[in-house]
């Protein structure tokens, strides 16, 4: 289980963001924001989810960043807030900024040839309807489908990628309703330390997520700020806190609100205690 922050941590953090001159919220997306569809074009925010992010962003006092296994631009459709937040995509390999600058990571020859292998070996498979390219990443999706169809698509697809991916510069990952080859080069904790590295050392942060791959950002935040574990099971983790969405999400959020509005903070709702960097510009 994740260490217990008590009620006197929680008071002390949001008292701290309300008296911060600059804070950061950094937020997964699929899973943690919005429940999983089966056609992502449909994963829009738990009720209520956008609308008090975007209060957050009316405050002027909080860098809301996502970071998310998705392409970038993807997210801007489902979010809608204006002025756009930064969004982290392809888990840390693009970067789009609120002024719509576009950087991403250098692939390399070797990585795309690797990643075309991965393709041929999924396409002779015949589940090319599952696959999802992204730069630096291919993923299989078998959301939807019944336990023993998914479970034979996944064997299938290891038998010939853990031997395609098996150079120290690519790794293969499960994700929730699926499996991922992608580059080692950068992950959602490079993206957290370079929103670290441009802000002030005191101020506050907090990451929320869900997945495995959101565990590289919990540990790069284990000694500054709050790391948190969304979603509805609990799971082994690096996170301090675990909350159940949407309620409990819904509650961080809008406490976070009031602090930014320096609302004196209450400990009011029920919380889950159970429990330059190789960027080229476009």
């Amino acid at each position: 289980m994740p260490d217990t922050l008590s009620r006197l941590d929680l008071q002390d953090f949001f008292r701290d963001l309300g008296r911060a001159r600059q804070s950061a919220l950094v937020l997964d997306y699929d899973g943690t924001l919005a429940p999983f569809r089966q056609n992502p074009g449909d994963a829009y925010p738990y009720p209520g989810v956008a609308d008090v992010l975007q209060e957050i962003v009316n405050t002027g006092r909080t860098r809301v960043v996502l970071v998310t296994g998705r392409r970038a631009p993807e997210l801007i459709p489902l979010l809608n807030l204006t002025p756009r937040p930064e969004i982290w995509g392809t888990h840390g390999l693009e970067r789009l900024h609120p002024d719509d600058t576009y950087q991403r990571v250098h692939i390399d020859h070797d990585t795309l040839e690797t990643l075309s292998a991965a393709a041929d070996w999924v396409k002779s498979l015949k589940v090319e309807h599952l696959v999802e390219h992204k730069p630096g990443s291919l993923a299989v999706h078998w959301r939807g489908l019944a336990e023993p169809e998914a479970d034979e698509v996944r064997r299938k697809v290891l038998l010939g990628w853990l031997s395609i991916a098996n150079r120290p510069s690519m790794t293969v990952e499960h994700f929730d309703g699926g499996v991922e080859m992608r580059m080692t080069t950068r992950n959602k904790g490079d993206a957290l330390q370079t929103i670290l590295a441009e802000m002030d050392a005191a101020a506050p942060v907090a990451y929320l997520g869900d997945d495995q791959t959101d565990e590289d950002a919990f540990r790069v935040l284990r000694d500054r700020g709050i790391s948190i574990l969304v979603r509805p099971e609990w799971r082994d983790t690096a996170a301090r806190l675990w909350l159940r969405p949407p309620v409990q999400l819904l509650s961080f959020l809008h406490d976070w609100l009031a602090a930014c509005q320096e609302v004196p903070f209450e400990r009011s709702r029920q919380w889950a205690t159970d429990s330059d960097l190789g960027l080229s510009r476009y």
